[in-house]
């Protein structure tokens, strides 16, 4: 595996930073891995360096670019959290989906492509990867524990391409009556998979964090691995505790 940091080109103009995270061999496909509130931190590197060992082409952009370059916080730390809200909230999602767009074009044309190239997001990215699914042409979209996509169900009848999303039982930012919204507004739509996991919180998937729980993490890597390997093509050995049903 190799590691470097590239620069894309803005549809906007301009241009951002990303890592990106190599196999050591012919990649299967490419993932746009979309950050957190936090930015690319150590945390979405190892991440992305993780999936790059699955055999997957995998790059992290700097979606907070025109806010502040470079931003790499630690969601445990209270006056670093409170800046990632800050960032958040003065956060354009459009220009952000933009530069996801970006990033997708980024990796189809990458010499090593195999031309398909999904996405992959958490707490933040995982609405923005929600976004992936329902105004993009990316090839399959996996959400972890996004938010307000109980507002922005109206655009589920967008979605062409497969979505998975791994919803947080106890998310304390996704409450009970939005979890409730999404189950209810996505249930009949054939190219969605959601996941719930009983007693966990927001960021359950962030190793390293107090939020981390390792049964339900593997759980859902297990399952996302699978979808991947199904939807983008992959050489992926899954445990009998992953499957595709609901």
């Amino acid at each position: 595996m190799t590691t470097q940091n590239v620069t894309i080109p803005a549809f906007s103009g301009g241009s951002f930073s990303a890592y990106l995270a190599a196999p050591s061999t012919q990649p299967c496909a490419g993932i746009v891995l979309i950050q957190e509130i936090v930015g690319v931190n150590n945390n979405m590197r190892q991440t992305a360096d993780d999936y790059a060992k699955e055999g997957y082409l995998v790059l992290v952009p700097d979606l907070f670019w025109r806010l502040e370059p470079g931003v790499q916080l630690d969601f445990d730390d209270e006056k670093q959290r409170a800046k990632a809200f800050e960032l958040v909230g003065a956060f354009d999602v459009h220009s952000g989906v933009e530069d996801l767009k970006a990033s997708l074009s980024f990796l189809r044309q990458h010499p090593s492509s195999t031309g398909k190239v999904g996405s992959l997001g958490f707490c933040l990215g995982g609405k923005l990867a929600y976004f992936m699914a329902t105004r993009t042409d990316a090839d399959a979209n996996v959400s972890y524990y996004g938010v307000h996509i109980d507002q922005n169900l109206a655009e589920a009848t967008k979605i062409q391409k497969p979505l998975l999303l791994h919803i947080s039982g106890n998310d304390e930012y996704v409450p009970p009556s939005a979890q409730a919204s999404i189950q209810q507004g996505l249930k009949d739509n054939p190219l969605v998979t959601i996941y719930r996991y009983e007693g966990v919180s927001h960021g359950f998937s962030r190793m390293g964090s107090s939020a981390y729980r390792k049964e339900a993490a593997e759980l859902a890597r297990e399952r996302t691995l699978a979808f991947l390997k199904q939807h983008l093509g992959g050489g992926v050995k899954v445990s009998n505790g992953a499957t595709t049903a609901r």
